[in-house]
C-alpha cells in the first residue's frame, strides 16, 4: 500500500511493504529518490534490520541455536502497519510474526516514523524489545538517490562533501568478509571525492568505518543541486550504486552495523557496532536529508 505526504510545498510517498520512504519531490516535481528501474536495481530505500550486509554463510548463533537470514535481513520484506499519520508524517510499526521468529527469535517492535520537513525529509526507527531476554540487533539505511539528477548531467559531474576532512579507508571483502587489516587508503587529507564508476567497479562497495564527519552531501560540482544527509549516531557509511552497470543512482547508507567481519565470533552479539536491548528497553535512531 501506498501512502501519501504532502507538506512544505513538496510530496512524498511511503510504501508498506519495508516501511520505506519510495519517493519525495520538490515544489517543481523533481523527483530524488531513485525508482527501482529492475534493469539496474529493483530497490529503493530499504531498511536494514535486524543485520546490516552478509552472515558467514548466511548463518548466525543466538543462545546455541543457528539461524539462517538473508542479506539486510527481513524488515525490507515486511509489511509494515500504518499506526497514525498526519499531512506530512506517517508512523508504522513490524511485530515479531511466524516468519521473523524462525529468522530471528525476538519479540521486538520496530516503528518507523517517515517525515517532511521545511528542508527535506527525516527518517526514524525506534527498536523496542518486548520480549523477556537481551536482544542484539544491528540496522542500516540505503537510500537510493537519482544521480544524475537533472537531465543532461552526468553521474561523474557529482561528488561527495563531507563536512570535515577524512583521513579514511575503505573496508573491502576478502572471501565474503570484510577484513580491517586489509583496507584500502581512500580518503587522504580531504574533504571531497569526485564520483567515478571506477570506484564501484572495483570494489563494490566504498565502507567507511570511524569518519569524524556526521553530514555528507552528494553534490553537482557545478550547481550544486543534491541532497546533504544527517546522518549522527551511526558508527559506519557505505556507498554504493550497482558495479559494471554505469547505474544512475547512489546509495547513501548510515550504518549500525556490518557484513561479517573477518575473525568475527559466531554469535550475533560478536558482529561489529551490534546493539543490545534489555527487557523494555528501546533505541532510536535516524538521519534527515536535505535538498539542495
Amino acid at each position: 500500500m501506498r501512502v501519501k505526504l504532502e507538506a512544505h510545498g513538496r510530496t512524498a510517498e511511503i510504501e508498506t511493504l519495508g516501511g520505506e520512504l519510495v519517493s519525495c519531490k520538490d515544489q517543481s516535481g523533481l523527483e530524488y529518490i531513485w525508482q527501482g528501474d529492475p534493469a539496474y536495481w529493483a530497490g529503493r530505500n530499504p531498511l536494514l534490520f535486524p543485520i546490516v550486509g552478509a552472515l558467514r554463510e548466511g548463518k548466525i548463533n543466538v543462545n546455541g541455536a543457528t539461524y539462517e537470514m538473508p542479506q539486510h535481513g527481513f524488515a525490507r520484506r515486511q509489511e509494515f502497519t500504518l499506526l497514525e499519520q498526519g499531512p506530512g508524517w506517517a508512523g508504522l510499526e513490524l511485530r515479531e510474526n511466524e516468519t521473523t521468529l524462525a529468522q530471528y527469535p525476538f519479540p521486538f517492535r520496530l516503528k518507523v516514523r517517515q517525515e517532511l520537513t521545511e528542508t527535506g525529509f527525516a527518517t526514524a526507527f525506534t527498536v523496542e524489545n518486548t520480549g523477556t531476554e537481551p536482544m542484539p540487533f544491528c540496522l542500516g539505511g540505503h537510500t537510493a538517490f537519482n544521480c544524475p539528477l537533472m537531465p543532461g548531467d552526468r553521474f561523474e559531474d557529482y561528488m561527495l562533501c563531507f563536512a570535515e576532512r577524512e583521513n579514511c579507508a575503505s573496508l573491502v571483502p576478502a572471501g565474503g568478509l570484510l577484513d580491517r587489516a586489509r583496507a584500502v587508503p581512500f580518503l587522504k587529507n580531504t574533504d571531497t571525492l569526485p564520483l567515478k564508476y571506477e570506484y564501484f567497479d572495483t570494489a563494490d562497495t566504498l565502507i567507511f568505518e570511524g569518519l569524524k564527519s556526521t553530514t555528507v552531501s552528494l553534490e553537482h560540482r557545478g550547481t550544486r543541486w543534491g541532497v546533504r544527509m544527517h546522518l549522527e549516531g551511526f558508527p559506519m557509511l557505505a556507498f554504493w550504486t550497482k558495479p559494471n552497470a554505469k547505474a544512475p543512482y547512489l546509495c547513501i547508507e548510515p550504518w549500525h552495523g556490518c557484513g561479517a567481519v573477518e575473525g568475527e565470533g559466531p554469535e550475533f552479539t560478536d558482529k561489529a557496532h551490534c546493539i543490545v536491548l534489555q527487557p523494555g528497553e528501546c533505541r532510536t535512531l535516524g538521519y534527515q536529508v536535505e535538498l539542495l
